[in-house]
């Protein structure tokens, strides 16, 4: 009940500002558990997809969300319970792996539908990264579920980072074909099988969203990102430091001559 009043208050607010288009929601069943492994460029992806579908979705997000304490803290576990996502400790790498594909299955198992990003985070440059096998792929082999893949287009554009108010823009949302990994059941331990079946699922979103794609994690190139951040600020003080001591050696030595 209070995931369609969210979907009401939020999602209908949301398609009348923004009127998002939508390309292939003929592949969504109407009844039945399915995967949506979709790309991730904003906040906002989690919103947007469940606004334009009729049926539930639900998403797993980290803990944080709904362990904030304080007034401000239960208001965002509520939204966020609201707009049905999950919640799951990302503190350790192999526990929240665990934690994706247990919450994964439970939806699966009610016949609901599950959201995923493989890439495990949001893409720091808008270009698609290497999918992690750990979750996505477990879930679909445990349970069976197809997947569903799915491009969000152009909503990292809508409010990018240090931007307060968003851009009223129209994102898009491309929705493929069920992909069928049957042949693979049983095999959900098999590390070989569950990046090939990781890697067709990116391999597909690819196609749909027309992303540049490349083959290292997310998270890997937050890190360059913010190494050569660091770098560049560090760079730019030992430049400053050189500039101040020749302005000062210059000084000195216009000093020395007068003397």
């Amino acid at each position: 009940m209070l995931y369609g009043a969210m979907k009401v208050s939020i999602g209908g607010p949301l398609k009348m500002i923004f009127r998002p288009w939508v390309e292939g929601l003929e592949n969504v069943p109407a009844e039945g558990a399915a995967i949506l492994a979709s790309n991730h460029l904003s906040f906002s992806d989690s919103f947007f997809l469940p606004a334009v579908l009729d049926r539930k979705v639900t998403f797993i997000a980290k803990a944080e969300y709904f362990t904030t304490p304080g007034v401000k803290g239960r208001l965002t576990a509520a939204f966020f319970k609201g707009v049905g996502q999950l919640p799951v400790d990302r503190s350790g790498a192999r526990g929240a792996g665990e934690a994706a594909v247990r919450s994964g299955m439970e939806v699966l198992e009610r016949g609901e539908l599950f959201g995923i990003y493989p890439e495990g985070t949001r893409s720091p440059d808008g270009r698609l990264y290497r999918g992690k096998p750990g979750g996505l792929a477990r879930v679909a082999l445990a349970t069976g579920a197809p997947v569903i893949p799915v491009a969000m287009i152009d909503t990292e554009k809508i409010q990018p980072p240090g931007q307060v108010m968003p851009k009223v823009m129209r994102p898009g949302i491309r929705i493929g074909k069920p992909l069928d990994f049957s042949r693979y059941q049983g095999m959900e331990h098999d590390r070989f099988v569950l990046r090939a079946v990781t890697d067709e699922v990116m391999y597909e979103i690819m196609k749909l969203s027309g992303q540049e794609y490349v083959d290292i994690y997310a998270t890997a190139a937050k890190r360059q990102i913010a190494d050569a951040a660091k770098a560049e600020k560090e760079a730019e003080k030992a430049a400053r430091a050189a500039l101040a001591q020749a302005e000062k050696d210059q000084a000195k030595k216009e000093k020395a001559e007068e003397q």
